[in-house]
């Protein structure tokens, strides 16, 4: 997969293409030409369609697994609870399409009348099927569902990435740009090995001039339903988000903790589905 190195100059700068941190990167001969700085007509296009959403959020993550499609579902759903907001959640994970099963939907674009739901994950024939996309296909995707997706009056758009800092966030930014990103919600766990990661996430808001709204510490702790004693699952060994949002200057939004009441919300919710096309059908 292509990646844009870490002191990527950007298309527009005079640098674009020339600097020393641009040879070996794929896209170097592109940027050196001024192409790659020509805007995507699309662009004016999504800022017209986005003109009825008046809030969007992207949930990111550096690190998979650390259950950001599963807190993008349950933001969805808290700001869903007011019946007169009206919600859309947006699945931009290409390859790994979750947010259908989360939410308990098959072949369904809508969960309740105020939320809507799209994700690529619709579009398989089999929740088996795999996803093999380059970068330009997957631009594509993300263009149209931003583009020609009927939206219609948003209180929240709320996009769920897939992990890491490559082509799905490079798209939704750029096409977003002129239609006005809220900021990024970033999710992490407290360990050393996702918060490097994050780092990186953070990095990457920074450089490409996305808000940052703030973390969110996931499976921050267990608490034992029988004895209440809680244990670390995760040990923040270097501090946690707490300080590294201290170090890098972020908000820290909360933590929340490993609760199995989640899991078992999202089997049913799975189960429930399947009843109702079994019924239908």
């Amino acid at each position: 997969m292509e990646e844009v190195p870490h002191d990527c100059p950007g298309a527009d700068s005079a640098q674009a293409g020339r600097g020393a941190s641009c040879h070996g990167c794929p896209n170097q001969r592109l940027c050196a030409s001024g192409a790659g700085a020509t805007p995507d007509p699309a662009i004016e296009e999504i800022k017209e369609k986005m003109k009825t959403v008046k809030h969007k959020i992207l949930v990111l993550s550096g690190k998979g697994g650390v259950g950001k499609s599963t807190f993008s579902a349950h933001l969805a759903h808290g700001l869903a609870e007011d019946e007169n907001t009206q919600i859309a959640l947006l699945d931009i994970d290409i390859c790994g399409p979750s947010i259908p099963k989360i939410m308990g939907l098959e072949g369904e674009q809508y969960l309740e009348d105020n939320l809507g739901v799209m994700s690529v994950g619709f579009l398989l024939s089999s929740p088996d099927d795999a996803v093999i996309w380059r970068g330009p296909k997957k631009n594509g995707m993300i263009k149209q569902f931003l583009r020609d997706v009927d939206w219609g009056d948003v209180d929240y758009l709320i996009v769920d990435t897939p992990p890491g800092t490559s082509d799905e966030h490079l798209s939704v930014v750029q096409y977003l740009a002129a239609a006005h990103i809220d900021g990024a919600v970033i999710i992490t766990t407290p360990q050393e090995v996702s918060l490097q990661d994050v780092r990186k996430e953070i990095n990457f808001c920074h450089k490409v001039k996305l808000p940052i709204i703030g973390v969110v510490e996931n499976m921050s702790g267990f608490i034992c339903p029988k004895c209440k004693k809680e244990s670390q699952i995760f040990p923040p060994t270097t501090g946690g988000a707490e300080l590294m949002c201290q170090d890098l200057e972020v908000p820290l939004l909360g933590r929340v903790p490993l609760d199995p009441l989640i899991g078992i919300q999202e089997f049913c919710n799975l189960h429930q589905s399947k009843e109702e096309n079994l019924i239908s059908s």
